[in-house]
């Protein structure tokens, strides 16, 4: 916990984690006169904000909160607070700040006009630098000894004395990126409670055959997914051993603790969603004469190489060539996918789970550990892609840096 001094100056906070969670608390804290160190265990800032650029770095969304608010479930009443004070809108005059000119899609999701992280990462370092903020890069966080905060180093362990610490560790996913989760046994060992880590807006594993495997890295578009009542639209792609891609993530939570509970889920996947029942029995009625079966799905209904594998890999126990034209069609508007396991949580654009928000004040300050905040993933909230987990990363981020100010101030 953090050594609270006589600050007739300037207080001592250390931000633990250069993701945009700790980046954004940073910016609040030095513009609130703090004296801010962040802390990171990687050579260089938001590696996993670089990542999530090379798609072209879903900022935000465009939809209005009524709607927003709602796709982070039910954890939406504990993060409300900070989205509404840092707002979508917020977070494009944000970027516009740094020179980062924005736009809204046609989905709704808002992008950098740049459509990439570089160019916002580097200007944002630049006016942090500007407004003193230091790196200590290479430093993982351990925890603490006494009242100071504990990093291994290249050189050692150092350990650091603080007025206020924020703790932005991120969660599990991509670890090579630098949230590995490490930051859970720290936590849990001085009574703080934390929902285990859970791979969302995940792949799925599905125990292709090696026949089916080949088709690895192919996608599967304009499909409609079902699952749990739930329709969608998107697109999927075939992995070694089972799916990824946008529509596997939109039902990922769904998909998962439907797995965790039954040991499997069926997934039920329509190939031409946009053809009705009888449109699609008329085309498969037509004379096939001496074309392959391969060949006459592909001129019929345009179907690819690897949709028609897939029908062959769900289709084993009766072979397609021997459905009449109603049982096809049924099957290609249908086509049933068991799953059996998430991907491995390394490969999961983020994860569900965290530090429960029942261990915080309004402020993000974990309520038996004064002084000391949390912000970002590390926090038990999930949401969808399509900017939703950014947003919360940068609300988050700046509501711990203003709770922290905010006891700074009257712990004076």
């Amino acid at each position: 916990m953090p050594a609270v001094s006589a600050h007739p100056t300037r207080p001592r906070v250390a931000v633990i984690g250069a993701g945009p969670a700790g980046l954004m608390a940073a910016e609040v804290l030095s513009g609130g006169n703090a004296q801010v160190t962040v802390y990171d265990r990687m050579p260089s800032a938001g590696r996993k904000f670089l990542m999530a650029g090379r798609g072209g770095l879903n900022l935000t969304h465009g939809e209005n909160l009524g709607a927003f608010l709602p796709r982070y479930g039910a954890a939406a009443p504990a993060l409300r607070a900070a989205i509404v004070a840092f707002p979508p809108h917020a977070v494009r005059a944000w970027a516009q700040a740094l020179g980062q000119e924005t736009f809204v899609g046609s989905s709704g999701r808002v992008f950098p006009r740049a459509m990439k992280a570089s160019p916002l990462l580097r200007a944002w370092l630049r006016r942090l630098d500007g407004a003193g903020v230091r790196f200590a890069l290479r430093h993982r966080w351990t925890g603490w000894d006494g009242e100071r905060v504990t990093f291994d180093t290249p050189d050692g362990v150092v350990a650091v004395d603080t007025d206020a610490t924020v703790l932005a560790l991120g969660g599990a996913s991509w670890p090579r990126l630098g949230s590995d989760g490490a930051w859970v046994p720290p936590l849990t060992q001085t009574g703080i409670a934390v929902t285990s880590l859970k791979p969302a807006n995940c792949g799925f594993v599905a125990g292709w055959s090696q026949h089916f495997a080949r088709f690895a890295g192919q996608p599967l578009k304009r499909l409609a997914l079902s699952f749990g009542g739930q329709i969608l639209r998107g697109e999927a792609i075939i992995t070694e051993t089972g799916l990824e891609g946008g529509g596997i993530y939109a039902l990922s939570a769904t998909l998962r603790d439907a797995i965790a509970a039954a040991g499997e889920a069926r997934l039920t996947i329509a190939l031409r969603p946009d053809m009705t029942p009888d449109e699609l029995e008329r085309r498969l009625s037509a004379p096939r004469a001496k074309q392959s079966l391969a060949t006459f799905l592909r001129k019929a209904l345009k179907l690819a190489p690897a949709e028609i594998g897939l029908l062959h890999e769900v289709s084993r126990a009766q072979p397609l060539a021997k459905l009449d034209p109603a049982a096809l069609a049924r099957l290609i508007n249908a086509v049933p996918i068991r799953l059996t396991a998430t991907a491995p949580i390394a490969r999961a654009i983020s994860t569900a789970g965290g530090v429960a928000f029942g261990e915080l004040d309004a402020r993000f300050m974990l309520q038996r550990m004064p002084g000391v905040f949390v912000a970002g993933e590390m926090l038990d909230w999930e949401a969808p892609t399509g900017g939703y987990l950014l947003q919360a990363c940068f609300a988050t981020g700046a509501a711990a840096g203003q709770g922290a100010l905010q006891w700074l101030s009257r712990s004076a």
